[in-house]
């Protein structure tokens, strides 16, 4: 306990306070220098609350620096002279109404555009103080400042006396940033840096969470101002300028943004690195440059992530098993939490869309779609890729404002609402991509979401685990959702399954009477299908449910009604007997059954393995101290479909990222057509000619389809591979044709998933990587794809990952099956396909 405390940030700084002005003497240095350092690690903590906590870039804070320094020096001069601490305090609060004003202005903006307008108000300020002479005394400065004495109780004319004045408003004001970042605003402004589209749909309004964070950064680097006035009893234009705002933000980055010590130990090494190497160059400017771009190159975490690696060495490291293996099994007819119970049941429809219109462009999303959603009732919407059901979402949950209609929610008009607003009223979503806070913890993420609701969101000075209602909720939800052993686990090292369970927990964080859920099922094992499926079940007797889902056989099984679309608009409504048996839904949707494909499937020669063009012997894969995969070994041979199955964590994903050098495994080799390929870049085994399509399809939105064909064969003409020319891949998959010149962004699903295979195969190819290729898909886009690779499987190997079952055992000819990292099962793939009851037993489903 005693040790722990002794480690607390707050005490190292301390302690470092108090030796600091001894060791500058001992290396040659000034009391001075030493005060210097400390207002710079001033400047650094404030700054760091924007730029480590926030994720705001600000290329302007020198101004908050340099008209503080300003303002106290002209009340001292002007008005108070011989006063000190007035001065102080008013220079800090006109920093603080600046910021307020600034920051409301360019907040307005994201990103690059941000910066840029706080770049923009730094040179126009910096233009009018230099340029005012009369007032701020130009480039000559202002003169004339006295520090006698601090309230008239301590004399600091004497320079080690104000050093430790300086250190204890610096520590105060450590301090009091320490229990803002761990308060729940703190935490809410973490989360806007992870992810500031869900931070918005949990109910949390950004810009204002934002400009607070901007306002409280601009006071304390105005405070920072202010004592460096009173250091150098002296004041000019230098302080405003735009290299200074630059330097601040270079202090924050070399020490190590986000780490609450790390801006301090980067002011601390500029103005040593100055003082010491200014003595012998005149250029030291030029050093200090090349020293910032080494740091940005070797160590983007600055000395605080140097410092880390150099001393790892001397650490013990505990192995680790993956995330989803710590996950304590859920007990089975576990209750709905009680905070989500109680609501009185809506007569009616609880959730009403009136002739709602999306357009983007001159291209009608949603065309007049009516729908009614009953309480306590499972609706499934359902449609062919781009049909238009994941916009209805996006404008029902205020992501998208309509171009006309009504949305109501208990008779109350939502349409044009923010997400913010909206969830207030009690509609939250899920996504069909996972929108999660992926550097926090799953306990964080789910607390984050609690915590919306509770009234003391914007306190800044509690601790954050102090909110009792908070904690209980989100116990509840980690119990509910079975994630019980993985509380403190960071959310990126958790499977795919254990993100897709915590997506839905988000959007029960905030209390819903109407829950979106946007292919809740897609990617998971039959195992987790199950899971989810049950606790859908469970909610609907206490919300009312919007679901979309491809897995269409579930959909017929558990929802009470049913919407069907199709070119953004509603083309059948009705019972789901009712719409399972209309033409209508079998033209657009359903498409032949998977009986005929797989029939069909079946009749095509038997395909034998050839020699082995990818052979895997032996590998262990890493994330940081999480074991992965255990001696994985397998093989691929010419002409053959290789499935790769198993539960969601299993590793499955671990290994194509390892086959494709995405994660380098520890041990074990892997082959590719006769070469030893572990330990190459990605890039490098790509021109070999192994093609990846990865989960989720990653194309590149805001280029062609064209364009994106173009970039997957650039760097792959050479080698003995299949050389897949357009016209060639045009048979395969015909539709890419006529989208060729459409931006990836604005296809639908099923056509990103063609063009991201079509990616793959252009240039020269000898081994297909395919992870999860029917994930998200309608049943007759499904179909259109399986026929697809199933005629490819005749010119180039594939090894596929595929949590659908019945189309994956179709398409293989041999399988291996993963557990926990270790592969327990390998064989053909006909009798899985044929025997239920081996297929429970070897996969556990």
């Amino acid at each position: 306990m005693i040790a722990a405390r002794l480690r607390h940030p707050l005490a190292v700084l301390a302690a470092a306070l108090l030796v600091l002005p001894f060791a500058m003497r001992a290396i040659g240095m000034t009391d001075g220098v030493a005060t210097e350092i400390v207002i710079f690690g001033l400047v650094g903590l404030g700054f760091n609350l924007l730029l480590g906590y926030t994720g705001l870039v600000s290329f302007g804070h020198g101004a908050f620096f340099g008209l503080a320094a300003y303002a106290a020096a002209l009340l001292q001069i002007h008005r108070l002279p011989g006063h000190v601490l007035a001065p102080i305090v008013f220079g800090t609060l006109v920093a603080a109404a600046l910021g307020l004003l600034i920051g409301f202005l360019a907040l307005r903006r994201r990103g690059v555009y941000f910066s840029l307008l706080t770049l923009a108000f730094t040179a126009m300020i910096f233009s009018i103080v230099f340029r005012w002479t009369s007032f701020t005394g130009g480039e000559n400065g202002l003169r004339g400042m006295t520090r006698r004495s601090l309230l008239g109780l301590v004399g600091i004319e004497d320079q080690l006396r104000f050093y430790y004045v300086t250190a204890g408003i610096a520590l105060l004001a450590a301090w009091a940033l320490w229990r803002v970042v761990h308060s729940p605003l703190g935490r809410v402004l973490q989360a806007i840096r992870e992810n500031e589209r869900r931070a918005r749909f949990l109910g949390y309004p950004v810009q204002r969470y934002k400009l607070i964070a901007f306002t409280l950064s601009a006071a304390v680097t105005g405070l920072g101002g202010c004592l460096f006035a009173f250091l150098k009893v002296f004041v000019s234009a230098d302080l405003v300028h735009v290299a200074f705002s630059g330097e601040i933000l270079a202090m924050s980055i070399m020490g190590g943004m986000g780490h609450f010590l790390g801006p301090p130990l980067g002011g601390a090494f500029f103005i040593l690195f100055r003082e010491i190497l200014s003595e012998y160059t005149a250029a030291w400017q030029f050093w200090f440059g090349l020293l910032f771009m080494a740091f940005i190159l070797f160590s983007p975490s600055g000395l605080i992530g140097l410092g880390s690696r150099l001393l790892a060495p001397l650490r013990r490291h505990r192995e680790e098993e993956a995330a989803m293996a710590a996950r304590v099994t859920p007990r089975p007819r576990q209750e709905v939490p009680a905070f989500l119970c109680g609501a009185p049941r809506a007569p009616g429809a609880l959730l009403e869309c009136r002739r709602l219109t999306k357009r983007f462009g001159d291209f009608t999303a949603v065309d007049g779609v009516d729908l009614a959603l009953a309480d306590r009732r499972l609706h499934a919407l359902i449609g062919p890729n781009g049909a238009g059901k994941t916009t209805l979402f996006n404008v029902v949950s205020g992501m998208y404002p309509s171009e006309g209609g009504q949305l109501l929610l208990a008779g109350q008009r939502l349409d044009g609402l923010p997400p913010e607003r909206v969830v207030a009223h009690g509609l939250a979503r899920s996504f069909q991509i996972t929108n999660l806070f992926p550097a926090l913890t799953v306990e964080e993420n789910l607390r984050l979401g609690a915590q919306a609701r509770d009234p003391r969101r914007f306190d800044a000075w509690r601790p954050y685990t102090s909110l009792a209602t908070v904690s209980e909720e989100t116990r509840a939800l980690v119990e509910f959702l079975g994630l019980e052993g993985l509380e403190g686990v960071p959310v990126s090292s958790l499977s795919y399954g254990g993100q897709r369970l915590l997506e839905l927990g988000l959007a029960l964080s905030a209390r819903p009477r109407v829950l979106l859920l946007d292919e809740p099922l897609a990617g998971l094992a039959a195992a987790e299908r199950e899971r989810i499926t049950a606790l859908v079940r469970r909610l609907t007797e206490h919300m009312a449910v919007l679901l979309v889902e491809h897995d269409i056989d579930r959909v017929f099984a558990f929802a009470d009604r049913i919407t069907v679309m199709n070119e953004g608009r509603v083309v059948v409504d009705g019972p789901c007997a009712e719409v399972r048996e209309h033409p209508k839904v079998h033209e657009v949707y359903l498409g032949r059954g998977r009986d005929v494909l797989f029939a069909d499937a079946a009749r095509a020669a038997p395909t034998r393995g050839g020699a082995a063009v990818l052979r895997v012997a032996g590998i262990d894969t890493y994330y940081g101290k999480s074991h992965i995969l255990h001696e994985v070994s397998l093989e691929v041979g010419a002409g053959e479909v290789v499935g790769l199955l198993g539960r969601n964590g299993a590793g499955k994903s671990s290994t194509l990222k390892s086959v494709m050098g995405l994660v380098a495994p520890a041990r074990g080799r892997i082959e590719f057509a006769g070469r030893e390929v572990g330990g190459h870049t990605p890039e490098e085994i790509a021109r070999h000619g192994i093609g990846l399509v990865p989960q989720g399809r990653r194309l590149f939105p805001n280029l062609t389809v064209a364009e994106n064909l173009e970039l997957g064969r650039l760097r792959r003409r050479a080698g003995d591979g299949i050389r897949w020319e357009a016209g060639r891949i045009f048979e395969f998959f015909p539709r890419i044709r006529e989208r060729l010149d459409s931006k990836a962004e604005t296809l639908s699903g099923g056509e990103q998933q063609m063009v991201a295979i079509a990616r793959a195969l252009s240039g020269n190819l000898k081994l297909l990587l395919l992870d999860e290729p029917f994930e998200g898909l309608a049943p007759a886009v499904r179909e259109t794809i399986f026929v697809s690779l199933d005629r490819l499987r005749r010119e180039v190997p594939i090894l596929i990952v595929e949590h659908d079952l019945d189309l994956v055992l179709a398409l293989a000819d041999r399988v291996y099956v993963l557990d926990r990292g270790r592969i327990t099962h390998e064989g053909p793939a006909a009798p899985l396909r044929a025997d239920r009851e081996m297929r429970r037993q070897v996969l556990w489903v």
